[in-house]
């Protein structure tokens, strides 16, 4: 759980994360010490890749992490059709010269076996959906700190808030008649509620294609998990638009892209107070890009990510 957060927040991949961790004292020693094992095995198969033809390479890669011994000692009644996938997986792969030429046809033939007029539902990031087009899209998350992301507005300066802002405006122009983007007044963080505020995204729309649509909380202190009884429902912004005002927006692009003024390019520095949810209160005695050398009332020294740590 603690992986899959870091890499949201910091938007990197789960090995990015995983090496980022390692550098921290956020995990258990004995833990640490096995995510720091598995990644340089990680960058030996790496190094191995284009060394070795796909099915040894495959081979190599089922024999090291013990998948396929996994499935042989299971005696479960999936094992053996598990173990039968495995070699029909080795056969197929030896027909292609290289691991890339194979999982592009997998991907064509996935493709193809889709119904393209059934309705359904697709799932994708930003950067997935450049080139595709749909009728409804709906946007999750616009809230500051999320999207833009923390890390653009600390870190980045001008030129990564101009690369979130043109990733938004990718997302907006996937669809075609309606554009759904939504917001959440409250988001649960470690166990704790915080307020979340829009995007400055949401703001530089063109208020002429816009309906806004507004849930407020309840005075219930209960919390429900829909969203329809939910104290914190999400609010939504609406944006509707047929190509020829889809024009106008892209003809106002300009005043859409308009550039901010650059935010400060740490969150913390030396001697800050902070609060940690798990190591409790301590001070900044370090500062490393995104990593702080902390030196907690009651846990000692320790060195944390800063997006989990908050001003005390």
């Amino acid at each position: 759980r603690l992986l899959r957060t870091t890499a949201r927040t910091a938007r990197t991949s789960m090995v990015e994360a995983a090496r980022s961790l390692c550098q921290t004292d956020e995990l258990a020693t004995r833990t640490r010490n096995a995510l720091s094992a598995f990644l340089t095995t990680l960058d030996r198969w790496r190094g191995r890749f284009g060394e070795l033809e796909p099915r040894p390479f495959l081979e190599l890669v089922l024999d090291e992490s013990g998948y396929t011994e996994m499935w042989q000692n299971d005696r479960s009644a999936e094992a053996p059709g598990r173990l039968e996938n495995l070699k029909e997986l080795a056969q197929a792969i030896e027909e292609f010269d290289t691991v890339p030429a194979f999982l592009e046809h997998v991907a064509l033939v996935m493709e193809n076996s889709s119904d393209p007029g059934a309705d359904m539902v697709n799932v994708m990031t930003l950067h997935g959906a450049k080139g595709l087009e749909f009728d409804c899209v709906f946007l999750a998350g616009w809230e500051e700190g999320l999207f833009p992301h923390q890390r653009a507005l600390d870190e980045g300066g001008t030129n990564a808030l101009e690369e979130e802002r043109r990733l938004a405006y990718v997302g907006m122009t996937r669809a075609r008649r309606r554009l759904t983007i939504t917001f959440a007044a409250n988001r649960r963080i470690y166990n704790q509620w915080s307020s979340s505020v829009p995007s400055r995204f949401i703001e530089e729309l063109p208020a002429a294609h816009i309906e806004h649509l507004h849930r407020h909380p309840t005075a219930r202190p209960d919390y429900e998990p829909d969203f329809d009884g939910a104290p914190f429902a999400p609010r939504v912004a609406r944006y509707r638009s047929r190509r020829a005002e889809l024009g106008k927006v892209i003809e106002g692009r300009a005043e859409l892209l308009a550039t901010r003024p650059p935010v400060a390019p740490g969150r913390f520095k030396i001697g800050d107070r902070i609060f940690h949810d798990k190591f409790g209160y301590g001070r900044v005695e370090t500062v490393e890009g995104n990593k702080l050398g902390i030196a907690f009332e009651k846990a000692g020294h320790k060195k944390v990510i800063d997006s989990f740590v908050e001003p005390a």
